[in-house]
């Protein structure tokens, strides 16, 4: 073996140097008073160093088409890590809030990029196997992350259903796989390409294999990206996690499955694009229709985060649809519009909940604005993004994900991209029951005026950068546009 080939794979070997970095310093560490504002300092670096190489790195096929970096992969490994850069330094609130998470900030770090390092190798997959070795090193730790409070009732529920759910779905997809290389004789993404064209050119039907082995692979993916009839775990898992945890689980480790699955959809399966394309149709719609009307029942933030993230989903898989570089970029775009809305969201409500007693109900941010003007008015913000309402980011990453669909030409498409068009009304009516709670609805009691930390204001402040920047600067598109047609 020629282990210089390593030398390919920069982002994911400065990833792995970042994590034993971090068990060695928390090793060392573990008795000095220094121990918190070192780690978390180190942490933080460490992570913004990791934009470098994710920028830097260039495309690469190594270990005989197992690994497979392209631009836009390495696109996307720049975007999930500044998500993680921005819940790392989130929750550093809650990291605080008692002793016992104190002692396990360490952990919390390690963990915290050993899922990161399971979506590079997801992102970076020639090879089935290699890809379910990336979504199982991301799905195992997010597991641990889901149930880090663990003393709590909730978390320890959400941490079981959790890793069921991800073992269950984990079986399917595998399933799948052996389906799809009875079918091919490869697992390599490449050769399985060229087999099913070759399969699809020379008879008259699809092998039976091929099919059900699609179908079950991407149901095991519907389950990561919570995509109806998928999506029954998700609100229980996110109500029970840790405020930054699930901020996380919504949209960093949602980011890294979309990008999977379109990328394998579109590159091994283009051969077969008249099977997934009519389900693909079917799931979008359901997603976002059945995810917006549960979101309007909700009355617990985290709850309601659920089913939005579950609208959400819809939206992002919208991108599949024109089977192209442009629904590639679209996709891509629209994660990081994703990512900076939401975590400034979710870090609204996780500093709400540390100073309001843990809850976490939409009704005790009634005359919020009374007393916290900032907080409510970066809310404000971040909810009319996540709903398209222009000028922010969130109305173009929603056009152009519109504008991918709409370029496979088909009626039915045209119809899709209606429903989803019908769907933002009452997306903007649920996310405008918080704004109304906090600036409209009155009360004698409304939350007490607290000072945020600096960690929750620098947060906050990228967030609402990316909201506001994002979509100003239309070169970031652009550029995405290139990496994703290169």
């Amino acid at each position: 073996m020629n282990y210089g080939q390593f030398l390919n794979m920069i982002p994911e070997a400065t990833l792995v140097a970042i994590l034993i970095i971090l068990f060695f310093a928390d090793f060392a560490l573990n008795k000095s008073e220094k121990k918190h504002p070192v780690l978390r300092c180190l942490t933080h670096t460490l992570l913004l160093l990791q934009l470098i190489p994710c920028a830097l790195a260039s495309p690469a096929e190594v270990f005989g088409g197992i690994y497979v970096s392209t631009a836009a992969a390495n696109a996307m490994k720049l975007i999930l890590t500044g998500g993680t850069l921005i819940v790392a330094i989130m929750a550093q609130k809650w990291i605080e809030s008692n002793e016992v998470t104190r002692r396990y900030e360490g952990e919390f770090y390690m963990l915290l990029v050993s899922t990161l390092l399971g979506m590079y190798v997801m992102t970076s997959s020639g090879h089935f196997l290699m890809f379910f070795l990336g979504l199982e090193m991301a799905s195992v730790p997010m597991a641990c992350l889901v149930a880090m409070d663990k003393w709590k009732k909730d978390s320890a529920e959400a941490g079981a259903k959790y890793i069921l759910t991800a073992t269950f779905s984990s079986a399917i997809m595998l399933y799948g796989i052996s389906f799809i290389y009875g079918a091919c004789g490869t697992l390599y993404f490449n050769d399985a390409a060229a087999k099913m064209s070759e399969l699809v050119g020379a008879s008259y039907y699809t092998p039976v294999f091929l099919i059900v082995g699609l179908v079950f692979f991407f149901a095991g993916l519907g389950f990561k990206l919570s995509l109806v009839p998928f999506h029954f775990w998700t609100a229980d898992t996110y109500q029970g996690a840790p405020t930054p945890v699930t901020g996380y689980l919504s949209v960093i480790s949602k980011g890294a499955a979309a990008f999977a699955l379109c990328t394998i959809l579109m590159k091994v399966f283009g051969a077969v694009v008249d099977y997934w394309e009519p389900m693909l149709y079917i799931v979008i719609v359901l997603t976002i229709t059945i995810g917006n009307l549960f979101a309007m029942r909700q009355k617990e933030l985290k709850r309601f985060m659920a089913f939005s993230s579950i609208s959400q989903a819809g939206y992002i898989m919208l991108a599949v649809i024109g089977n192209s570089s442009m629904g590639l970029a679209a996709l891509m775009f629209y994660t990081l519009i994703y990512v900076a809305a939401n975590l400034a969201v979710f870090t609204v409500i996780s500093v709400v909940e540390h100073n309001n007693g843990g809850t976490t109900q939409r009704d005790s941010y009634a005359g919020f604005y009374q007393t916290n003007p900032r907080l409510s008015f970066l809310m404000t913000l971040a909810l009319f993004s996540l709903a398209g309402i222009p000028p922010f980011a969130g109305m173009f990453s929603k056009f152009f994900v519109f504008m991918a669909a709409a370029q496979q030409g088909s009626y039915w498409a045209y119809f899709v991209v209606f429903i989803a068009l019908i769907n933002t009304v009452p997306s903007l009516y649920y996310y405008l029951l918080i704004v109304k709670e906090m600036y409209i609805k009155k009360t004698t009691e409304p939350l007490p005026a607290f000072q945020s930390d600096r960690a929750t204001k620098l947060a906050l402040t990228l967030c609402t950068l990316g909201i506001v920047a994002f979509g100003i600067f239309s070169c970031i598109y652009g550029w995405l546009s290139s990496v994703a047609a290169a």
